[in-house]
C-alpha cells in the first residue's frame, strides 16, 4: 500500500504502519505522477484534488487535515469511487482563540458591544459558547440552518446581524453554487449595512469576502478589518494588507491542539477506510481541569499582533510563515 502525505501536516510522521510506503511531499507540488500506485492522499488546502490530479489514479481515499473541503471536487471524487474525509471541528477552539484575542486588541468592549456570528457550524458554535461563558452579547445568522428548521438557537437574517452588531465574524464554508452560495457573501452592499467603525473578522475562506469592497470600506473609514484568509493565497492583496487592523497568513486555527485533532482524524480515516494500522497515542487533547474560558486566559495564550507584524514585514513569505508556524497552545491548555 502507498500513501502520499503533505509534509507540512504536523505530528503525522512515524505514525503509519511501517509496512506501508509513505511519501511526504509539499502539498502544492503533488502531481499525477506522484500518485502512481497510490491508495490514499493525505492533504491540506494547498492540494487541489480534482480530475486534473486524480484522473486515472488508483487513489481510493482523500483525507484532508482541514475542516474546509473547497479544494476538493467532492462530486467528481464520489462519482469515481474515491472516499473524501475531512477534520470537522478540529480547529474550532483555535479559531475562537484567534477571534477573541483579535477583538480584544481592536478594542471591542463586551460590556456594551454585540458580536455577530455568521455561520453556526463547529466553529461558530464554539465562538458562541465562549461568548456566552464570558457574558458577551451576540447574535447568530445561518440561513441554511434556519431554512432547515433548526431550533437550537434563534437564527436571525444576516441583514439584521450586520446592521446591529459591533463586530462580525464569519464561519462559513466557501461555496459557489446552491441556494446559499458564500463566495463574496460580504460585498459592498453588506459592508454598507455594517455600523460605522464596526470590525469585520474573516477567518473562514478568502473568497467569502469581496476584498476590493472591503479595501474601499476601510479606506473610507466605515469599517475595520481583521483578515486571516485571502482570495489569492499566497499572492495576497497588498493594499488590503496595509489597511486592515490585523493581517495574518491563514493561521487562525493553527493551535497545537487543533493540529493534533486534525492529524488524529486523518489517521482514523486511514484506519477505518483502508485498514491501515496507525498510532494515535499522544494525540488526545484533554484540557486542564478547573480552567474556565476568560479574557485573561485568552490574552495570556496568544497575541495576534506578533503574527500580523511578521506578515506585514514579510508578505512574500506568506507560505513560509504558514508552513513553519510555531503552533500556539489554546487557552484551556496553556497551564497544563
Amino acid at each position: 500500500m502507498k500513501i502520499i502525505v503533505d509534509d507540512a501536516i504536523p505530528f503525522i510522521q512515524g505514525r503509519i504502519d511501517e509496512n506501508v510506503e509513505v511519501v511526504y511531499l509539499p502539498g502544492k507540488d503533488i502531481t499525477p505522477q506522484h500518485l502512481t500506485g497510490a491508495d490514499a492522499l493525505v492533504i491540506r488546502t494547498r492540494t487541489r484534488c480534482d480530475a486534473s490530479l486524480l484522473e486515472g489514479s488508483s487513489v481510493r481515499l482523500v483525507a484532508t487535515a482541514t475542516i474546509g473541503t473547497d479544494h476538493i471536487d467532492i462530486p467528481w471524487c464520489e462519482s469515481h469511487g474515491i472516499t473524501v474525509t475531512s477534520a470537522p471541528g478540529c480547529n474550532a477552539p483555535g479559531v475562537a482563540q484567534y477571534l477573541f484575542a483579535s477583538l480584544f486588541k481592536a478594542g471591542f468592549n463586551p460590556e456594551k458591544d454585540t458580536l455577530g456570528i455568521i455561520g453556526y457550524g463547529n466553529v461558530g458554535q464554539t465562538v458562541a459558547d465562549w461568548a456566552k461563558k464570558m457574558g458577551w452579547k451576540y447574535m447568530v445568522s445561518d440561513n441554511p440552518r434556519k431554512k432547515g428548521g433548526w431550533k437550537d438557537i434563534e437564527y436571525l437574517d444576516p441583514e439584521e446581524v450586520l446592521s446591529k452588531c459591533d463586530a462580525i465574524t464569519l464561519h462559513v464554508p466557501l461555496t459557489k453554487e446552491g441556494e446559499f452560495p458564500t463566495r463574496h457573501l460580504i460585498g459592498k452592499k453588506e459592508l454598507q449595512m455594517m455600523k460605522h467603525g464596526a470590525i469585520l473578522v474573516n477567518s473562514s475562506r478568502g473568497g467569502v469576502v469581496d476584498e476590493n469592497a472591503l479595501n474601499d470600506a476601510i479606506s473610507k473609514g466605515h469599517v475595520r478589518g481583521v483578515v486571516d484568509v485571502w482570495e489569492n493565497e499566497p499572492d495576497i492583496n497588498q493594499s488590503l494588507l496595509e489597511k486592515v487592523f490585523i493581517a495574518t497568513p491563514h493561521i487562525a486555527g493553527y493551535s497545537a491542539e487543533g493540529k493534533m485533532r486534525a492529524t488524529r482524524m486523518v489517521l482514523d480515516s486511514l484506519s477505518k477506510h483502508l485498514g491501515v494500522k496507525v498510532d494515535t497515542r499522544g494525540l488526545e487533547c484533554i484540557p486542564k481541569p478547573g480552567l474556565e474560558i476568560s479574557k485573561s486566559l485568552i490574552e495570556a495564550s496568544y497575541d495576534p499582533i506578533v503574527d500580523s507584524n511578521n506578515l506585514r514585514n514579510n508578505p512574500s513569505d506568506f507560505e513560509k510563515l504558514r508552513n513553519c508556524y510555531t503552533h500556539r497552545h489554546e487557552p484551556l491548555y496553556i497551564n497544563s
